[in-house]
């Protein structure tokens, strides 16, 4: 864990940000009250019988409010930008060296459909805080996501489009220790409950999947695995392997979803919070601030021990 609170280059990092996010709080909440007293003016003109001549009194500090959000929002965009990089970034840094993050990149929305860990094809995507290291000979990467799909539903009035989430969280990619061609997916045997929109109008499906009975009979009872070669699904999920991913799973607080495709290991942890923010109306000098934060760097860090992903299988360097 990293120790915030005796950290001196932390501290004063954040002592130097809090100082503008006490600036950018200010302003923001005089914005927003100037829009209340907008809204106000504006509902009291209507009441007292003013007509339109209510919007136009309510026009002047919502015209001000709105340029005091307008004038602060590069700094804010500037302040979110150096929290994630000169704080978060330096957090990284104590847990390993290698370890870095990008703000502005993620993990792309093809990338996404070819974990085939959803079946459903996202109508919007949005991803960041790309997170990347190297673990003695493995490398590793993840990222937040957060992918939607619409429906357009009749209503009297025409036709409303609503949106529902295909998946919300963070995917973890990693080089896997064997060499492998086949494709095999394990989802959880709960999708439908906490794992939400993950089916939607078909069934999933690739290749010539086969479902797959594994000797391990807790693993079967959490988990569906499907592969295109049931020989190789045996010699990725040995019963090592298998153990290892029900100890993950149970340290994870929703149940996780992986693949295994092009060599590579994908997992799917879904999360109900966005993380790694930087707050706007609660102090930087709180020792708890980053605790949640670096608990889930730490915790996608740990996964390249936890399945034992650098012992090298049959000549994988």
């Amino acid at each position: 864990m990293v120790d915030v609170a005796n950290n001196a280059a932390l501290q004063n990092v954040l002592a130097a940000l809090e100082v503008n996010r006490q600036k950018i709080a200010s302003t923001q909440k005089k914005g927003y009250l100037f829009i209340a007293l907008a809204a106000i003016l504006i509902f009291a003109g209507f009441y007292f019988g003013l007509g339109g001549f209510s919007i136009l009194i309510g026009l002047v500090p919502g015209i001000y409010a709105g340029v005091l959000l307008y004038k602060i929002s590069d700094e804010l965009a500037a302040y979110k930008q150096a929290f994630k990089i000169d704080v978060i970034g330096g957090a990284l840094k104590h847990i390993n060296d290698s370890l870095t993050i990008q703000p502005g990149l993620g993990i792309s929305s093809s990338e996404f459909e070819i974990t085939q860990l959803f079946t459903q094809e996202p109508d919007r995507y949005h991803t960041e805080d790309l997170i990347s290291g190297k673990v003695d000979k493995t490398s590793f990467y993840f990222a937040e996501i957060h992918a939607e799909y619409k429906t357009e539903v009749q209503t009297k009035n025409g036709t409303r489009t609503e949106w529902h989430d295909i998946f919300r969280g963070i995917i973890f990619v990693a080089d896997f220790n064997k060499n492998f061609k086949a494709v095999t997916v394990v989802r959880p045997k709960d999708l439908f409950g906490k794992m939400g929109a993950w089916f939607s109008k078909n069934l999933f499906s690739f290749g010539n999947n086969t479902l797959v009975e594994l000797e391990n009979s807790f693993f079967n009872q959490n988990f569906i695995t499907n592969s295109t070669d049931q020989v190789e699904a045996r010699y990725i999920l040995t019963p090592a392997m298998m153990e290892r991913i029900l100890k993950l799973n149970s340290n994870s607080k929703n149940t996780i979803s992986l693949s295994f495709i092009n060599n590579r290991m994908n997992i799917a942890f879904p999360l109900d919070r966005n993380y790694f923010e930087a707050p706007v109306f609660k102090t930087l000098l709180n020792p708890e601030l980053l605790n949640q934060d670096i608990d889930a760097i730490k915790f996608m860090y740990e996964i390249v021990q936890e399945l034992d992903l650098n012992t090298r299988i049959w000549g994988k360097s």
